[in-house]
């Protein structure tokens, strides 16, 4: 602080400047919202996305503000916030710059847990949250600690979308979980949602192939189109926000990737 002011920095190492302390937040982002939901910023939370369905309170009662990629300026601006949170992936870089003529602007960017650490601790910080944000972080890494690895990483491609095929490869949160899960992604030589073809999927050879429920919202029956394309893998319809959501919806990721592990009966190094 200086001159009672605020200066923080955010995940992508922008500058952000507050007169005081954030009273009038608006969530851009769906795991995001649902963090600050956890940390009990009711109060102080007056706008999120209609892709915001955690907490279904605040789904049902806060007022929206368009999606992640197509906000609602005039809805923003009626709510007078003091502080934006978004995310650098979620949402689109015009919109973001746009709002940071008028507002100031808090932004994630994560690929690791070791991000998502960070996160809690900045946003901890500057929502004045720091013994919830604390306390989220150690649970979260006794949780992680638990994850043993197989003797044997089963080979998954982890879909996200359907027309085009796209999967989850490298330098992705989704990568990062599928690692920590001991899985090998197939699709790991690539960078980012890369789209691929039957022939690029079949050459793969995963023994999984896991449908996220998404962004795209993959059912079971998309089971038997995917089971036509690899007959030897084994297809399973997963929850991608247990694979993808960087906020406390990381509590129940563990005790899920236990369950798949159980699944797919692997083998664990005793």
């Amino acid at each position: 602080m200086h001159n009672n002011c605020i200066v923080t920095t955010d995940q992508m190492n922008q500058t952000i400047t507050l007169p005081q302390f954030p009273q009038r937040i608006i969530s851009l982002v769906p795991s995001q919202t649902e963090l600050l939901h956890y940390w009990g910023l009711d109060d102080r939370v007056v706008g999120i996305t209609k892709f915001c369905i955690h907490p279904n309170e605040w789904y049902r009662n806060k007022p929206r503000i368009g999606g992640t990629k197509t906000l609602n300026f005039e809805k923003i601006m009626a709510l007078q916030p003091d502080l934006i949170i978004g995310n650098k992936e979620e949402n689109t870089q015009a919109e973001i710059e746009l709002l940071q003529k008028d507002y100031p602007v808090w932004m994630s960017d994560l690929y690791t847990l070791d991000d998502v650490w960070d996160m809690f601790s900045r946003l901890g910080k500057l929502l004045q949250v720091e013994k919830q944000a604390t306390a989220l972080t150690s649970n979260l890494k006794q949780l992680f600690s638990q994850l043993k690895k197989p003797l044997q990483a089963p080979k998954v491609a982890y879909f996200i979308w359907q027309k085009p095929y796209m999967v989850a490869g490298s330098n992705t949160f989704i990568d990062h979980i599928l690692q920590q899960a001991g899985f090998e992604n197939v699709f790991a030589t690539q960078q980012r949602y890369p789209s691929c073809s039957i022939e690029e999927i079949q050459a793969a050879r995963p023994d999984y192939i896991l449908l996220s429920s998404e962004p795209y919202p993959f059912k079971d029956k998309h089971i038997q189109h995917f089971q036509s394309i690899c007959p030897n893998a084994v297809i399973e319809i997963v929850d991608g926000e247990l694979f993808s959501w960087y906020g406390s919806r990381l509590l129940h990721t563990v005790d899920y990737i236990q369950i798949l592990h159980q699944k797919m009966n692997v083998i664990f190094d005793q």
